[in-house]
């Protein structure tokens, strides 16, 4: 009988047990059912003029239909708030350097570096500049959001598990957003900086103009047929004694710079004229590149509102949920446009002198200045709160690195680096009026590339531009003055920019590079160009589209993998792989025959022969290079050889073209025993990784890795909050950028004036919750580059807002 009881007891005991589970799991799931986005129905919106609808299609793109743009503002903040609000608190708490308050502790020295930069309070003295009409724009999107989120049935369900409530929108924080993508475009320019006075001071003159070469033959500029590149310097006698040094703590390839995804360059911008469209009108396409997570980073939408003359006009394009309700790229119906990073130099590290004898001074070139010091106060979850005192001079913020201390001078710390004139894109009606907007622009210098239904295509840079107050294309040695003196001095005129209109060949693309040959590449300096084999590859599938060509065809150039680039390095492998180097050496012979078998030309995920060839390529880049990006990242995480050079494939090809034995790194006999060396290392950290050589296929390592921010902080949802680990086609150097973590943030193709014939990708969905329909809809034909309609379809939801 007490056998009988004690089991009943248990089985009672467990029941209540799995009951409370089943309990706890169905107030998670309805928790998270609350903190969905109301899709139909109506709502009373205060302040809002007339009525708006907001239609979503099966993909979730709404379609917000209203009588003026202010409404639209606020239909834009309600729909973003209901989809992305954490999203939007993140790039506002990354800009302002308070992710520690959600975070805790290690968060802390991202939270340093960006209170460095004090850009809430630039926020705060930027929107007292805001006319009053554009003030108002920010305060209602600002009004939208937070109607959104308090919307919501249920508070956004990252905030359970970070234990957190949302605080509330404010109109800095849109600006922070913007600032956030300054941090996110010209963030490595510090890095190269002091990766660059490293290089300086410890090599000469004669070897820093070799290892740091202004062009390469690689360069695909927008004005190459006007202007000659510049002479390659001469190779010097001898490498300086940094050159080939090993690093004290020697990495395999799974862990060094050749395992991860370094090359995060990436960005496509490309039109053609009418003159060589099907139409007669231009065809605009842009891929940005950035890194990848869920939610994706943009939020499709499309606009209708009266244009001002008894007509309608429609908007389509992405938006970046949080910043200022503007359509980032896309088409207003007469002039379509995209970006790409410009890469340009924007940013100097200004040594400065300090005295005991004048406590609370510092020197410049210009004299000995007080330094003015402002405490920011971090909020630390879990902790006590860190004051942090920043010191600011009038050349930027103070900050040390290597035992010496520098001014920050960097565009984004001017008053107008933020502005809202990215708005008036909206009503542009030619291509000439939008590069004179674009010129004005207060975002990150952007490559900006247009057209307009007429047919007529053009470049220009939009965003600030610092003026620059030194000639020369690059900013270091031995073009530029020493590090005490800024290269530049407020920005330029708008007038005075540069622009490319209507080339002959009825094309032009941007992809990161250096975009200009002439004098006029002086405006924008060198802050870290991409080679340029991926725009030159690009402007060749652009030409073999033919004199006539259409928005499909344009669209498919941007998914371009073709291994142009790498198939000179498997050469290169191939051709030292002889029979005296593969006799008695079955490894060896087994990568030759791999090259030769597994190769079909394309960064293809079932080719053996690209990754092994492009891991040769970088193996020779450790062995050169390990010592010297060692002693870098103790200066900076991102200064390394390849941040002060992104030219360094050409440079080292060079090398083994001349076989120069002054640069012969130490250890080997000979360049052929260099890349036999790299060849043994490429194989002996592939069966370190555990990988044989005959499954050691592209995509194997080149596999989606794309999940929402939580799931690092939770690794156990990652499932969950992740998307499928897809095997990607594409790499560096090519126009299908594509990289684990990093690649196309979307692809659009449109001509101004057809919207209904536009194209469009992005790797995530709509919306940023894992219980919504639209949370990976689109994913499945991102990863497999089948485009789908730029426009939304037909509504399968619609929301009301009345006044």
């Amino acid at each position: 009988m007490r056998t009988r009881g004690w089991k009943l007891w248990t089985a009672r005991i467990l029941a209540g047990l799995l009951l409370l589970l089943l309990l706890a799991g169905l107030a998670a799931w309805l928790f998270l059912r609350g903190s969905l986005a109301q899709l139909d129905g109506e709502r009373s919106a205060p302040g809002l003029r007339a009525q708006v609808t907001v239609e979503r299609d099966e993909m979730g793109v709404p379609m917000l239909r209203g009588e003026n743009r202010l409404d639209l503002a606020y239909a834009t903040g309600f729909v973003h708030a209901q989809e992305r609000y954490f999203q939007m608190d993140l790039l506002r708490r990354t800009a302002a350097g308070e992710l520690a308050e959600l975070f805790g502790p290690r968060a802390l020295p991202l939270d340093r570096a960006r209170r460095l930069h004090r850009f809430r309070a630039r926020a705060r003295l930027a929107l007292e500049s805001f006319t009053p009409e554009e003030r108002a724009f920010v305060d209602r999107y600002v009004a939208g959001v937070n109607e959104g989120l308090n919307a919501l049935r249920a508070r956004p369900f990252e905030y359970l598990l970070v234990g957190a409530a949302p605080n509330a929108w404010r109109a800095e924080d849109s600006l922070l957003a913007v600032w956030a993508m300054y941090i996110d475009l010209q963030g490595n320019l510090e890095g190269r900086e002091l990766a660059r006075g490293w290089l300086r001071e410890h090599s000469d003159a004669t070897q820093l103009a070799f290892l740091l070469p202004q062009a390469t033959r690689w360069d695909a500029a927008l004005d190459a047929g006007a202007h000659a590149a510049p002479l390659e310097a001469p190779l010097p006698a001898d490498a300086p004694r940094w050159w080939g040094s090993a690093a004290a703590q020697p990495a395999t390839l799974a862990q060094s710079s050749s395992a991860d995804f370094v090359d995060s360059v990436g960005s496509n911008n490309y039109a053609i004229a009418g003159s060589r469209s099907t139409t007669g009108a231009a065809i605009v396409a842009d891929d940005m590149h950035l890194g990848l997570q869920l939610p994706n980073i943009w939020y499709r939408l499309a606009m209708s509102l009266p244009d001002g003359e008894n007509g309608r006009r429609r908007l389509v394009g992405v938006t970046l949920p949080g910043a200022p309700p503007l359509i980032i790229a896309g088409s207003n119906g007469k002039v379509a446009w995209g970006f790409t990073n410009s890469y340009g130099d924007y940013l100097d590290l200004v040594e400065v002198a300090s005295d005991p004898a004048r406590p609370g001074e510092v020197r410049t070139a210009a004299g000995w200045e007080r330094v003015r010091e402002h405490i920011e106060t971090i909020a630390v979850k879990g902790a006590p709160a860190e004051r942090l005192a920043v010191r600011e001079t009038s050349l930027g913020p103070l900050r040390e690195a290597g035992g010496r201390h520098f001014a920050v001078h960097w565009v984004a710390h001017h008053p107008q680096a933020v502005n809202l004139n990215h708005l008036k894109l909206e009503g542009a009606a030619t291509l000439a009026q939008a590069l004179a907007i674009a010129n004005t622009d207060g975002i990150p210098a952007q490559n900006f590339v247009g057209g307009d239904s007429a047919g007529n295509i053009g470049w220009t840079i939009a965003g600030m531009l610092p003026r620059r107050t030194h000639t020369g294309i690059e900013t270091s040695f031995p073009l530029a003055p020493d590090s005490d003196v800024p290269t530049w001095d407020g920005l330029l005129a708008p007038q005075d920019y540069p622009r490319v209109l209507n080339p002959r060949d009825g094309q032009l693309s941007t992809a990161n590079s250096r975009q200009l040959l002439g004098p006029a590449s002086s405006l924008l300096g060198d802050g870290g160009f991409d080679l340029g084999a991926r725009n030159g590859q690009l402007a060749d599938r652009l030409h073999r589209l033919g004199p006539r060509t259409d928005v499909p065809a344009a669209f498919q150039a941007a998914l371009d993998d073709r291994a142009r680039f790498i198939a000179l390095w498997r050469e290169r492998a191939l051709n030292v792989l002889d029979p005296a180097a593969t006799g008695g050496q079955p490894r060896r012979a087994e990568f030759r025959r791999l090259l030769e078998t597994s190769w079909n030309g394309r960064a293809d995920v079932d080719s053996i022969g690209y990754r092994l060839a492009r891991n040769f390529m970088w193996a020779l880049h450790d062995i050169v290079f390990a010592g010297a990006n060692e002693e870098l990242a103790k200066l900076d995480p991102k200064a390394s050889v390849g941040s002060a050079n992104p030219r360094w494939p050409a440079v080292l090809a060079r090398l083994l073209d001349a076989q120069a034995p002054g640069w012969l790194p130490p250890g080997h006999q000979d360049y052929r025993a260099l890349q036999l060396a790299a060849i043994d290392r490429v194989i002996a950290d592939l069966d370190r990784e555990g990988v044989p050589l005959a499954k050691a296929t592209w995509g194997q390592r080149n596999t989606a890795a794309i999940s929402h921010p939580i799931a690092l902080a939770v690794p156990a949802l990652g499932p969950w909050l992740g998307a499928p680990r897809d095997r990607l086609p594409g790499d560096a150097h090519m126009p299908r950028v594509a990289g684990p973590k990093f690649g196309q943030s979307e692809r659009l193709t449109v001509s101004p004036g057809r919207e209904e014939e536009g194209l469009y990708n992005m790797p995530g969905g709509q919306s940023g919750h894992p219980l919504s329909p639209f949370f990976l809809r689109g994913h499945e034909q991102w990863v497999k580059g089948t485009p789908t309609p730029l426009l939304p379809g037909a509504a399968t939801h619609t929301l009301v807002f009345k006044p």
